[in-house]
């Protein structure tokens, strides 16, 4: 869940843009151009390239802020086209059992100064998918996850832990499923801040793990054939404002 104006510094920031061997560096006002290297009947060539170099030469420009701590708390709202649960589990002792639940709506305010946070998100449940509607189907009996009765989960974390560069680490809460409410971690498993050039905003965002026993929740459907551990992968991006 990635938050503000400088979460971490970028990948790439401090890595030299090195001349090409023509000689105009890549954000160069020559190369800017499409540089001289291009002969004159490739002048479509030359404006593609001059296109991407220039959209190249303005990402970059922006990396450093990045960097920059905000001070204060910012709000980002989850972009739900790149928001989703998967959850794993294992299926009879052999093959590992995959399905996606989303796009997850919510929002996540970070303060890095203060080293505070707090997440809030609604998963709806109904569209789990494995890529077979019986079990879909199956999954979304009561009991399992009820979704008739329990069309959302719930998570929602206080607890925030970063690192040196202001990166979120690890996320602490409460995951709340068919109505029943269980602590839940999620790590980090990578995390990083972009300026993004369509939106001409801030976007955070990364990969973080979880595990839970289903039991706990009411979910017994097929134990203990079917696992009680599952593993989550939450999948976020965050738009600042």
């Amino acid at each position: 869940m990635k938050p503000s104006s400088s979460d971490r510094e970028a990948p790439v920031s401090g890595v030299p843009l090195t001349a090409p061997r023509g000689g105009a560096r890549p954000c160069s006002g020559a190369a800017a151009r499409g540089g001289r290297a291009l002969a004159p009947f490739a002048w479509p060539i030359r404006a593609v390239a001059s296109s991407a170099i220039a959209f190249l030469c303005a990402s970059a420009g922006s990396l450093p802020a990045l960097a920059q701590s905000v001070a204060g708390p910012v709000t980002y709202q989850l972009d739900p086209n790149h928001t989703f649960v998967t959850f794993e589990v294992l299926h009879f002792g052999t093959s590992t059992l995959r399905g996606r639940i989303g796009p997850v709506n919510g929002e996540v305010t970070i303060d890095r100064t203060a080293k505070m946070g707090d997440l809030r998100l609604r998963i709806p449940v109904t569209t789990v998918s494995t890529g077979t509607r019986m079990l879909d189907a199956r999954l979304r009996e009561p009991d399992l996850l009820a979704t008739t009765e329990y069309p959302e989960a719930y998570f929602v974390a206080t607890k925030f832990q970063f690192d040196v560069a202001g990166g979120v680490k690890e996320v602490r809460g409460e995951f709340t499923l068919r109505g029943v409410g269980e602590p839940l971690s999620l790590v980090a498993r990578s995390f990083a801040c972009r300026q993004d050039a369509m939106l001409k905003r801030q976007v955070c965002g990364g990969d973080f793990d979880g595990a839970l026993k289903r039991s706990r929740f009411g979910a017994t459907m097929g134990l203990p054939f079917v696992g009680d551990d599952v593993h989550l992968v939450v999948q976020v991006e965050a738009i600042a404002p």
